[in-house]
C-alpha cells in the first residue's frame, strides 16, 4: 500500500490563480500548477532559497522539494513554449500559521501578528472573525481592512478584540486568520482563491451572510445563522 503524501507547508497563497496568453488563450488546455509547485517557484526562483531551504520551509524532505520542483519547472515551460493557460490549483498542502520552526528567516508577518494579538487560545475555545465596516459585516472579504474577532466558550461569548489588517490582499488576509488561530470565518461575499487559501488553514467558512456584525454571531451561536455555501465574491 503506498505511503499517503505528507500535506507540504506554504508560506504564501498565490495571489493569482490564472494567467492567460493574449491570442488564442481561451483555445488550448490550461496547465494546471498545484499550490505546493507554485510555492517551490517562489522560494527557490523568486527568493533565491537553495533547495534544502525550500525542502525546510515546506517540511518535505530535499529529494521531495526538488520532485516537485522539476515538475513545476517542466509546467512552466509548456506554457511558455506552447502559449497554454496557466491555473494555479490543488496539490496536498496546508497554510503556515507562523509556528514553523523556520518560518520567520526573511521577517514573518505572521510573527510580528501573533506579537499583536497575544489573547491565548485555550482547547476550549472557538475563534470567529468576521470582517467588520461600522458594525457591519464589510462585504468584500479582499478589501477587509479591520476584522472583529470573538473567542467563544460554552456558547458564549468570552472575549472580543479587533485586528486591522493594514491593506493586504485576500491570499493574505487568509493567512492572517490562520496566524491568529481562527476557526470560523462569518463574511460577506468572497471568492474562490480566498476561500481555497482559508480551507487550506482549517478554517470554516460562512459566506453570503449581511447582517451586523453582533447579529450574525448571535445567530451562530444559536445554530440559526443563514449563510450561503455558494457564495463568489467576482472581484476577487
Amino acid at each position: 500500500m503506498p505511503r499517503p503524501t505528507k500535506c507540504r507547508m506554504i508560506c504564501r497563497f498565490p495571489q493569482t490563480l490564472e494567467f492567460i496568453p493574449a491570442k488564442d488563450g481561451d483555445e488550448k488546455e490550461p496547465v494546471i500548477l498545484t499550490v505546493d509547485e507554485y510555492e517551490t517557484i517562489r522560494l527557490i526562483d523568486r527568493e533565491g532559497l537553495s533547495q534544502e531551504q525550500c525542502s525546510q520551509r515546506m517540511q518535505v524532505a530535499r529529494t521531495t522539494a526538488q520532485k516537485i520542483y522539476d515538475s513545476a519547472r517542466k509546467k512552466l515551460a509548456d506554457v511558455l513554449v506552447d502559449g497554454r493557460p496557466l491555473k494555479i490549483e490543488g496539490g496536498e498542502y496546508r497554510l503556515c500559521n507562523g509556528r514553523n520552526q523556520f518560518c520567520g528567516l526573511d521577517g514573518c508577518y505572521r510573527q510580528e501578528i501573533q506579537q499583536a494579538f497575544q489573547k491565548p487560545k485555550g482547547s476550549g475555545i472557538t475563534r470567529i472573525a468576521v470582517p467588520c465596516d461600522k458594525g457591519l459585516i464589510f462585504q468584500h472579504f479582499g478589501r477587509t481592512e479591520q476584522f472583529r474577532v470573538y473567542d467563544i466558550e460554552d456558547g458564549k461569548i468570552v472575549a472580543s478584540e479587533e485586528i486591522i489588517t493594514n491593506g493586504h490582499g485576500h491570499g493574505i488576509l487568509a493567512e492572517i486568520l490562520a496566524a491568529i488561530q481562527a476557526d470560523v470565518l462569518i463574511c460577506g461575499r468572497i471568492g474562490g482563491g480566498a476561500q481555497a487559501a482559508l480551507t487550506s488553514a482549517d478554517i470554516q467558512i460562512y459566506g453570503g451572510v449581511t447582517s451586523s456584525v453582533d447579529t450574525a454571531v448571535e445567530s451562530f451561536l444559536t445554530g440559526t445563522i443563514t449563510y450561503d455555501p455558494e457564495v463568489q465574491c467576482v472581484h476577487e
